[in-house]
């Protein structure tokens, strides 16, 4: 009895010790705005959303300012990749694609990580890995994706042009099987799911009966993932984040998107992870918080130098601040941002420098600290060697926010 009690102890404490092995799998369904999903209601994402939550949330950075972002696919897959919006990640619009690499995406990230955690990609495009991931380029340290599955939208044969173009719907219907297959047998560390003919009916119909069809029958591929999510988590030691969302929303009719039509901004996430923070029920949720949600979750290590470029914060966990804003006024610049907390410290940084960008390294200056409940900093520029571009940081404990300001 000893003896087997001793090996039962030595198979149960690493479990006990580390608890399960965690998952991530998001999927991008391309085009949908969130009034559409909430009126049609669909099965699979509100059945994942009742295990976590659903909310709305919004993409285009910040209108009129330095960060806006066009409503555009590519652009919107790039948001949520990098957790940076276009003034950073620099894809523009869905061809002639020059994305920034510079600015670490999710899947760089993953495999930057002491430990060796395996990636895939299910998709209709191969764009979507070699351009925007970036894989075996040199810039992204030849980054490698483990388990891929894509560029079906190059196979004339199989997937021949159809009325509706609804060959790209038998697209997503592959790829959506071989990601449900793939993480029931492999279970990758980190997929990315992308779905695409939502964005191409709403193109051809709008608003109607054929794209209330056709978000039911994206949500049942949606449905396949979820099942194999649920298989993996009943028969194997794991705990699954699945995120499910959109890129962009769309204009009035629902042909078209790509301006800051506040419906063209409306996104949404469902998400089946139930510790979520007051982040993802403020207004101010965005797309590119589902990296560092991601990033906490699977408690990926992220360079400062990484961190203190990304827009977003985290959904999940603790967070201390948020929306942090910028008010010169002659030679001052007051920060304002909002709290969650009295008691936590704010470390405030700001660069004169975007080396960054280049490849290069910027020297960030610690300006002081303050309560993060005081929600206010006010920096002397006099002080500084004068410059017209200034980037920012404030820090605590559980978030980082960043802002940048050209005076």
């Amino acid at each position: 009895m000893k003896k087997y009690l001793i090996v039962a102890i030595c198979v149960l404490f690493p479990i006990l010790l580390y608890g399960k092995t965690r998952k991530v799998v998001y999927v991008v369904l391309d085009g949908i705005p969130a009034d559409y999903i909430e009126r049609v209601h669909p099965k699979y994402i509100y059945d994942i959303a009742s295990q976590g939550g659903y909310a709305r949330a919004y993409t285009g950075g910040e209108i009129g300012g330095y960060s806006q972002t066009p409503t555009i696919s590519a652009i919107g897959y790039m948001n949520i990749l990098t957790g940076t919006w276009m003034n950073k990640h620099n894809v523009d619009g869905n061809s002639n694609l020059k994305p920034n690499y510079n600015y670490w995406s999710l899947f760089r990230i993953a495999k930057e990580q002491k430990k060796n955690y395996t990636t895939a990609i299910f998709s209709g495009w191969t764009d979507n890995r070699t351009v925007l991931i970036g894989e075996g380029k040199k810039e992204t340290d030849s980054l490698k994706i483990d388990y891929v599955f894509d560029g079906y939208d190059n196979d004339k044969v199989n997937f021949p042009q159809k009325k509706d173009e609804l060959q790209i719907f038998d697209i997503d219907s592959v790829v959506s099987k071989a990601a449900a297959d793939c993480i029931r047998k492999d279970a990758p560390d980190l997929s990315w799911v992308y779905l695409w003919y939502t964005d191409s009916g709403f193109h051809i119909y709008g608003d109607g009966s054929f794209m209330d069809q056709y978000v039911n029958k994206t949500d049942e591929l949606v449905g396949q993932i979820w099942e194999a999510v649920k298989y993996r988590e009943k028969h194997f030691d794991e705990e699954w984040m699945i995120i499910v969302t959109t890129d962009h929303g769309r204009g009035e009719s629902g042909h078209h998107h790509g301006g800051q039509l506040a419906r063209e901004r409306s996104v949404w996430i469902s998400t089946n992870f139930n510790q979520l923070n007051e982040q993802f029920r403020r207004p101010t949720l965005a797309l590119v918080d589902i990296l560092p949600s991601i990033c906490r979750f699977m408690e990926f290590d992220i360079p400062q130098d990484v961190a203190f470029e990304q827009d977003g914060i985290s959904f999940y966990g603790a967070t201390d601040i948020y929306n942090l804003t910028t008010h010169p006024y002659d030679n001052t610049l007051k920060l304002n941002w909002q709290s969650e907390c009295s008691e936590e410290e704010a470390v405030v940084y700001m660069s004169t420098t975007n080396n960054y960008k280049d490849g290069g390294h910027d020297q960030w200056i610690e300006l002081g600290r303050v309560k993060a409940s005081s929600g206010q900093f006010v920096v002397d520029l006099s002080k500084y060697p004068a410059s017209k571009f200034y980037k920012f940081v404030v820090k605590t404990p559980n978030t980082i926010l960043t802002r940048w300001v050209y005076k």
